[in-house]
C-alpha cells in the first residue's frame, strides 16, 4: 500500500522490547488518565501537537527515564521516529499514521479512539499489510469495556444471541472536546445486524426509558463499533447500543433536534461547533454510568458498570486492559498477530477482578421485567 498523501516521509518505529510505551494524545483528557495507570508499570512517551503540555504531566509522572514526552502533530508531515515497547493510540489518527508506523516496526497496538467507519477502515490497512505484532482495535465504546462485560456475561450464558447497551452520559463530567465527536455523526444512518439481518437505522430512534442503576434514562440508537464487531466475533443477532444524558432536559432537546432535521442539514464543518455545543460543557467530575443486557437461549444476564472516577477514567481502564492484552502483561493472555478486538480476549472471568482492582464496579443480575420500560 502506498503512503499517505501528506507524508513527506515515512514516521520509524521500531520495537524495543525494553523501551517505553507510546502513548499518542497522551496528555488529553483521556490520555492523562490512561498516562496515570500505564505509568505505575511502565515507562512512558507521551507525544502530541505541544509538547511543553506533555513535559508538565512527564515531569509529574517521576520524569526522565520514567517518563518523557515529544511533539508527533499527526497534521504535520514531519516525520516522526521513536523505539518503543508498544503503541497506544489516544487520538483521531485520520491518516492511519500510528497504525502504520507500527505495524511496519512490529510494535504491539492498540487504539481506543476510532469511530465505527474509521474502524473498519483500520481493519482493512492492518490486514493488508500483514502485521506481526497484536493490532488490537479496541474502540467500543468506553475503550473496548463495554465489549468486554459483553463477553463476561457471554460468557457465563454460553453465548450472546442479543447485546442491548444503554450508556448515561454524565454532562457534569470531565471532558475533551473530542469526547462529543459522535455529535458529528448523528445525521448518518449506519448499518446494524437485527435479529440476523443487516438493516440501516437512524441515530437517536428507538427511544426508550431504560433503569440504569438508579437512574431512568431516556435512550436513544448511537453508532459504536461494538454493534458492528460483536455479530463477526460472538455470534450476536442483534446489537444495540444507545445513549442518554443525565440532564433530561438535554435528551429532549437533542431528540428535537434530530426531529427538526438538524443533523442533517447541519453537517459538515461549519456547524461542527453548533452540534459539539450542544452537549460539550464539561464540568469538575462525574460518575460513568452504563448498562449491558445479554440475552442467550431465553436468558439474560444485565450488567450494571459504574466509575465513580468518571468516564475519561473508565475508558483510559478500557486502554489499560487493551495494553495488557497487547503485550501479554499483568496475566492477561497476549493477544495473537494480526487484528482482534477486545471481545475476543481469553478468560472473560478474569476481567471483573481486573477492573474491580482499577475502581469500577460491575453488578451483574438477571433481568426482571423492571428493569426496563419501552
Amino acid at each position: 500500500m502506498t503512503k499517505p498523501a501528506h507524508a513527506s516521509a515515512p514516521d520509524s518505529l521500531t520495537h524495543d522490547p525494553q523501551g517505553p510505551v507510546l502513548l499518542v494524545g497522551g496528555y488529553g483528557t483521556v490520555g492523562s488518565e490512561l498516562a496515570r495507570l500505564v505509568a505505575a508499570d511502565h515507562p512512558v512517551l507521551l507525544t502530541g501537537r505541544s509538547e511543553e503540555r506533555g513535559a508538565a504531566l512527564a515531569h509529574d509522572l517521576g520524569g526522565a527515564p520514567h517518563a518523557a514526552a515529544r511533539r508527533w502533530d499527526l497534521a504535520d508531515p514531519a516525520p516522526f521516529e521513536a523505539a518503543v515497547r508498544a503503541v497506544v493510540g489516544v487520538v483521531n489518527d485520520p491518516d492511519d499514521r500510528v497504525l502504520r508506523a507500527a505495524v511496519a516496526g512490529g510494535v504491539p497496538y492498540a487504539d481506543i479512539t476510532r469511530w465505527t467507519v474509521r474502524l473498519q477502515r483500520a481493519a482493512t490497512v492492518a490486514a493488508l499489510l500483514r502485521p506481526t505484532a497484536p493490532v488490537l482495535l479496541s474502540s467500543a465504546w468506553m475503550g473496548g469495556v463495554v465489549s468486554l462485560v459483553t463477553a463476561a456475561l457471554a460468557d457465563r450464558l454460553g453465548g450472546a444471541d442479543r447485546v442491548e447497551t444503554a450508556i448515561r452520559w454524565d454532562l457534569a463530567d470531565r471532558a475533551g472536546a473530542d469526547s462529543v465527536e459522535f455529535m458529528d455523526r448523528l445525521g448518518l444512518d449506519y448499518e446494524v445486524i437485527r435479529g440476523g439481518r443487516r438493516s440501516t437505522v437512524t441515530p437517536l430512534s428507538d427511544a426508550a426509558t431504560v433503569r440504569i442503576g438508579d437512574h431512568p434514562t431516556r435512550v436513544a440508537r448511537i453508532d459504536t463499533p461494538e454493534q458492528f464487531t460483536l455479530p463477526l466475533t460472538l455470534g450476536t443477532a442483534t446489537a444495540t447500543t444507545r445513549i442518554g444524558f443525565s440532564s433530561g432536559l438535554s435528551t429532549r432537546a437533542l431528540l428535537a433536534a434530530k426531529h427538526t432535521g438538524f443533523f442533517r442539514w447541519g453537517r459538515g464543518e461549519r456547524w461542527q461547533s453548533a452540534r459539539r455545543a450542544m452537549l460539550y460543557s464539561p464540568g469538575d467530575g462525574g460518575t460513568a454510568l452504563l448498562r449491558i443486557d445479554v440475552t442467550h437461549g431465553g436468558r439474560t444476564l444485565t450488567a450494571v458498570v459504574e466509575d465513580r472516577a468518571g468516564q475519561a477514567h473508565l475508558t483510559a481502564v478500557g486502554g489499560l486492559l487493551a495494553l495488557h492484552r497487547a503485550l501479554g502483561t499483568d496475566g492477561a493472555a497476549p493477544a495473537p498477530a494480526g487484528v482482534s478486538f477486545p471481545e475476543q480476549a481469553p478468560r472473560p472471568a478474569q476481567l471483573l477482578p481486573a477492573l474491580a482492582a482499577l475502581g469500577v464496579s460491575v453488578d451483574i443480575h438477571s433481568a426482571t421485567g423492571l428493569d426496563a420500560a419501552a
